[in-house]
């Protein structure tokens, strides 16, 4: 029995390298179920796995292998498909910290999208650093909006970075957040997580595209999740880009809890049940109305508990 970790996923196929360092191509013996939970993908990138190596025999003398367990996850991220299934599908397991990379324009990144996602790693504790990339394309009155979101998710308690692969803005600060630990870069396509990597270590060179000049949205260029090894000490899982992004296992009650502006104010609430919607003696319809709570971002969360899933999409 060997022991490695998933780098890469196709949906049939995932690379495993061993604790050896061996890369083995494997397939799952049987329906994995983790902790109950249903999803469109049982193996995700950056599990942990026990597997048995088989060698084919032939012209094709190849070392694949079975992957038979998977070890607990101390977390992961967790997406709803855009079918509206009711399973959901991992983006990536075991991670350090996410990168969720956004742009102004060329492609739009919605504040909707950017709290949704914020609330699913919040939920499982992956700390989040934005990245608002494109910035040397940006008109003035794109800068202006760039800085209000910049301020506005520091305020809660986001980095937040802003950055230009063109004009080398910013990179070397990410890359250095990103030592020695497991990272993964989610974001639509055609914000440039591909670019950004690149950049950052020329020689995993994945491949790029121009986003769409008619529709000005991303192209997909990364079709599975893969983990890279960075020359910087760390590791970059690169996902497929993502169009919208629904929640998955969390109740209606739960949900203000991972919106740390409003967590931090339930205390304060006339009811401890407090859903912040028609409740008299509410701290944070009361902290909208003075300002110290962003209207985006109460929007974000109506959109939420009300499971409006159309609404939200690009």
């Amino acid at each position: 029995m060997d022991k490695g970790t998933v780098i890469k996923s196709t949906g049939s196929w995932y690379t495993v390298k061993s604790d050896q360092g061996e890369r083995v191509e494997c397939k799952i013996k049987g329906k994995f179920r983790i902790k109950g939970i249903k999803t469109t993908n049982p193996v995700a990138v950056g599990d942990r796995v026990h597997f048995n190596k088989q060698e084919n025999t032939g012209s094709d003398a190849t070392i694949t292998g079975v992957i038979t367990k998977i070890e607990p996850r101390k977390n992961y991220i967790i997406r709803k498909p855009t079918n509206l299934s009711k399973q959901g599908h991992i983006i990536a397991a075991n991670i350090d910290q996410a990168f969720l990379i956004a742009t102004i324009d060329y492609p739009v990144t919605s504040t909707t999208f950017i709290d949704r996602f914020l609330v699913t790693a919040n939920a499982y504790r992956i700390p989040v650093n934005i990245i608002f990339n494109k910035v040397d394309r940006y008109n003035d009155k794109q800068k202006e909006k760039l800085q209000e979101l910049i301020e506005l998710y520091e305020s809660i308690g986001y980095r937040c970075f802003s950055t230009s692969v063109l004009e080398n803005q910013n990179i070397d600060q990410v890359s250095e957040v990103m030592k020695g630990k497991i990272n993964v870069f989610s974001g639509h396509s055609g914000v440039g997580k591909s670019s950004i990597i690149n950049h950052i270590d020329p020689a995993i060179n994945i491949n790029t595209k121009a986003i769409s000049d008619y529709h000005n949205q991303g192209v997909h260029t990364t079709t599975y999740s893969e983990m890279h090894e960075v020359c910087n000490g760390s590791y970059i899982i690169d996902t497929p880009g993502i169009r919208g992004f629904g929640v998955v296992d969390m109740e209606k009650e739960e949900i203000s809890h991972y919106f740390p502006e409003m967590f931090a104010l339930l205390e304060n609430c006339q009811f401890n049940n407090c859903t912040h919607t028609h409740e008299p003696g509410c701290a944070v319809k009361e902290a909208i109305r003075e300002g110290e709570i962003n209207i985006s971002r109460y929007n974000s969360y109506l959109s939420l508990i009300e499971g409006d899933e159309g609404k939200y999409r690009l």
